[in-house]
């Protein structure tokens, strides 16, 4: 395959505090693709950033609670085999990277001056074929000043969204919780705080679901665990009292704007809620393909049987216990090593391999009297 000419140097002004990065990649030959290959991307973009500034790469991986970048899973066609996904020669896959603080987009912009030729994940190794601007280069300020129109806004979400609630996930766009998940971002990184509980009050009280269509998918998504998210679109509406609050009124929209580049609620980091302005079902392909759900069917109902177990102790503790039991015998069952497992959910072999001898003789009893 010959590489294609790349694109010109992309620039931007350096007062951008947000801008979204796609790149165009095509594999030389067939590749088999683990169905987590997200982790893998997070970790390399994570390295190519170590690799110039670790001080920045530190801060994105162990930094604030809501990290300033999202990544997208690789778009474009998948061939179920086996137990994983094929890659297939000459098909172009999309990928996307999004910086929502000014220290991000300096990074980016950094690292574009000397661009990777490809992106290896594991033993797939994927040519840079192009890069391109996928969302415009601009400030918080500017988001917040963008004209209004009309009292509705619209989103997609292309890749599956949930939220934490009480412990559990919640795979419903409730107004509450996907603005509440775009105002975090916009008080850490716009310099603009705005009264949390206050606005998302507001929120509760004049935003309206006017239209909707969305489905329920369950993925394993992020270094351990399964979510039980959605993906569709979603139309709110604000009633005729909205407007009393012109400061709340204009944030709402401004949110709206900022939604494509942070993406909604939890694990963006990850490839989860991939969200765009509009609505744009036809454009979308919501589709998990099979070895994913398997994955994330098995992880479920692992992680279930060792959280019941672990019942008397209970909390965040006993959660991640269970999540990481579950991921390790589900990936096993799946083929994978154990040292891959070891590697994305950053724990030592040693610890994944004692992991995986105290879960599995447990899921074998249970399975043995049910």
């Amino acid at each position: 395959m010959t590489p294609r000419s790349r694109s010109p140097k992309l620039t931007w002004p350096k007062t951008t505090e947000l801008v979204g990065i796609e790149f165009l990649l095509q594999a030389e030959q067939d590749y088999e693709l683990y169905s987590q290959y997200t982790i893998a991307l997070h970790a390399w973009f994570l390295q190519q950033i170590q690799a110039f500034d670790p001080e920045l790469s530190a801060a994105l991986h162990d930094g604030e609670s809501e990290k300033p970048f999202s990544i997208t899973g690789l778009d474009g066609q998948f061939v179920a085999h086996s137990r994983n996904l094929q890659i297939k020669q000459g098909q172009v896959y999309r990928w996307r990277v999004n910086g929502f603080s000014q220290a991000a987009v300096v990074g980016l912009a950094t690292w574009l001056k000397k661009l990777p030729t490809e992106i290896v994940l594991k033993t797939t190794s994927l040519a840079v074929q192009e890069v391109q601007i996928a969302l415009p280069a601009t400030t918080y300020k500017a988001l917040g000043n963008d004209s209004i129109e009309g009292s509705s806004l619209s989103l997609t979400f292309s890749s599956p969204t949930s939220f934490r609630r009480k412990g559990h996930h919640l795979p419903i766009p409730w107004p509450r919780n996907v603005f509440h998940s775009y105002l975090r971002r916009w008080n850490l990184f716009s310099g603009q705080d705005v009264p949390q509980d206050e606005f998302l009050d507001w929120i509760d009280e004049h935003v309206i679901i006017q239209r909707h269509q969305l489905q329920t998918v369950k993925v394993a998504a992020g270094k351990r665990g399964s979510v039980t998210g959605f993906t569709g679109a979603i139309t709110y509406g604000l009633d005729r009292k909205a407007q009393e609050n012109s400061d709340f009124y204009r944030l709402f929209f401004a949110l709206g704007r900022l939604a494509p580049y942070c993406g909604t609620g939890h694990k963006t980091t990850f490839g989860l809620g991939q969200t765009m302005a509009g609505w744009h079902l036809t454009q979308v392909n919501v589709e998990t393909p099979s070895s994913q759900a398997l994955l994330a069917e098995r992880i479920g109902e692992l992680t279930t049987i060792f959280r019941e177990q672990r019942r008397r102790t209970g909390g965040e503790r006993a959660q991640a216990i269970a999540e990481n039991w579950a991921t390790i015998l589900a990936r096993r069952e799946l083929g994978d090593s154990l040292q891959d497992i070891a590697q994305d959910l950053e724990l030592s072999y040693e610890t994944a391999k004692t992991y995986s001898k105290l879960a599995r003789p447990t899921v074998t009893t249970i399975d043995e009297t049910a």
